[in-house]
C-alpha cells in the first residue's frame, strides 16, 4: 500500500475538541491537549480531517504523541503518512532523536525504524514531561528513532 498524501495543520482552538474526542475514543491521554507544551496537528486528505497526531519539542529530542486515524479512514495508510509528516516536522525543528511511549503500537513503530529502549534512556527533559511522568503508564513501551 502506498502512503496517501496528507497535510498536517496545527490544531486550532476549534480543532482541539475533535482532537480530544478522537484521543478519548482510542483510550489515549487527553489531559494536556490544551497545554502549552504539546503541539497537536490535524491530518487532512482531500480537505477532510482523517486523523490527528502530536509532537513535543524538547531541544534536540522530540516526543511523538498520539497518532490516531478516524475509524472511517483506517486501513488506508493514513497512520503511516501522519507519522512521516510528524517526523518531517521534527527534523525541520532540528530534532535529532524522536521518542514515544506506546501500549499498543510497538510493531507499527518498529516497522518504521523505531527501537525499544529503556524508559530511563530518554533525556531527563522528556522524562519530566507530563506524558512520561503522569499520563502514560509505566507499562508503556518506550521507543526511539534517530532522525
Amino acid at each position: 500500500m502506498s502512503n496517501p498524501d496528507v497535510s498536517l495543520e496545527p490544531a486550532t482552538p476549534t480543532d482541539l475538541d475533535r482532537v480530544e474526542r478522537l484521543l478519548a475514543a482510542n483510550d489515549l491521554p487527553t489531559a494536556d491537549v490544551r497545554a502549552d507544551a504539546p503541539r497537536f496537528y490535524v491530518a487532512r486528505a482531500d480537505g477532510e480531517a482523517v486523523g490527528v497526531g502530536g509532537l513535543e519539542l524538547h531541544g534536540d529530542a522530540g516526543l511523538l504523541r498520539s497518532i490516531v486515524v478516524a475509524d472511517s479512514h483506517r486501513g488506508r495508510g493514513y497512520g503511516t503518512a501522519i507519522r512521516a509528516e510528524l517526523e518531517a516536522c521534527a527534523k525541520q525543528a532540528d530534532v535529532e532523536t524522536l521518542y514515544l511511549l506506546t501500549t499498543t503500537a510497538t510493531d507499527f513503530f518498529r516497522e518504521h525504524g523505531y527501537v525499544v529502549v529503556d524508559r530511563a534512556a530518554a533525556p531527563e527533559r522528556l522524562r519530566s514531561s507530563r506524558q512520561f511522568a503522569d499520563l502514560c503508564p509505566d507499562s508503556a513501551t518506550c521507543m526511539r528513532k534517530s532522525l
